[in-house]
């Protein structure tokens, strides 16, 4: 009999650690196929507002076309002098930052005293502002070598300066002391006292000059502070006019009530810019319960209108399937 008993209680303890592994196994087979579930449905609600940031940014295009061809800029949200719209769509909302490249310097023709002083508004000390400006002088500046050669050369991989304009506006990532942060952008800390976020958006380079860049002015709606400083607006001018087309984008009257304050500089100043824009466009589903997802997806484009008689009227030069925007 104690035998028998002892074989009961092994196999009682077997059955019990066998139940025990089996529902380990369930519990982790529920929590994988759990997980997976979310993740799929994360990714589908990722691509549906892919495709939604994609659908208001060509939304945003053909308005600019219509306008530009003679459409009533009231009509469409997108009109001649707009910096920013929203679409609200049934499954979304979507929205466009609309960025001539007249905002923005040449970055082939801007004499170096405008990009120095461009580059310490952008927070760069007198020192490291001057050699960034030398630096892009000499890639751009044709000779058979130049100051800045023997430091590309050691390198790895090692390469030359070009010497030539630029010809795509990545290419200042190679130049000597410039970093992805300058070039994109990055957060600064905000100033200790101050209400609001702790950490400001600081403005990087790709904001601030293009190869498509002006000659003739820059807008006034859109140009960064950076590029404000950089043709020549004091600190004070600067502030007033951010606070101006804060509301609203400026019309050509108030724009001529503002050169006054704007000294000088205010002959760098216009509205509006030539037939090349930067859009950038983020998309947000809407919830069951009416509110907007959290989840968001930003695409980009620089578009070229092209003048009466081309087949096509619009020109996609570039494309980016991650842009941020506001």
């Amino acid at each position: 009999m104690p035998i028998r008993r002892r074989q009961r209680g092994s196999a009682l303890l077997f059955v019990l650690w066998v139940s025990a592994a089996l529902a380990a196994i369930a519990f982790s087979l529920s929590s994988t196929v759990l997980g997976e579930t979310q993740r799929t449905s994360t990714d589908v609600d990722g691509l549906r507002a892919y495709y939604l940031a994609v659908g208001g940014l060509e939304r945003a295009e053909y308005e600019r076309l219509w306008v530009l061809q003679g459409g009533d800029p009231k009509k469409y949200l997108a009109g001649i002098s707009t910096p920013h719209v929203e679409y609200a769509f049934p499954s979304g909302q979507v929205g466009v930052d609309i960025i001539p490249e007249a905002a923005k310097l040449d970055i082939n023709g801007t004499p170096p005293e405008e990009l120095y002083r461009m580059l310490e508004a952008m927070g760069l000390d007198p020192a490291h502002a001057g050699e960034i400006t030398a630096a892009i002088l000499d890639w751009r500046s044709p000779a058979a070598a130049g100051p800045f050669d023997a430091y590309y050369l050691s390198l790895t991989p090692s390469f030359r300066a070009r010497h030539a304009s630029f010809e795509e506006i990545e290419e200042l990532l190679s130049v000597k002391g410039i970093t992805p942060e300058l070039f994109y952008g990055t957060y600064v800390p905000a100033p200790e006292g101050t209400d609001g976020p702790r950490l400001l958006p600081r403005t990087g380079l790709i904001d601030c000059v293009s190869v498509f860049g002006s000659r003739g002015g820059v807008d006034v709606n859109t140009a960064a502070p950076p590029v404000l400083a950089a043709i020549g607006l004091t600190p004070d001018a600067i502030n007033i006019l951010l606070q101006r087309r804060r509301g609203a984008p400026l019309t050509q009257d108030q724009l001529s009530q503002f050169l006054p304050m704007a000294g000088p500089a205010g002959a760098q100043l216009r509205i509006g810019g030539n037939s090349i824009f930067t859009m950038k466009a983020t998309g947000r589903l809407r919830l069951e319960n009416g509110q907007l997802s959290d989840l968001r997806r930003s695409v980009g484009a620089l578009v070229k209108y092209m003048p009466n008689g081309y087949d096509l009227p619009i020109h996609l030069l570039r494309w980016y399937d991650t842009a941020w925007s506001n």
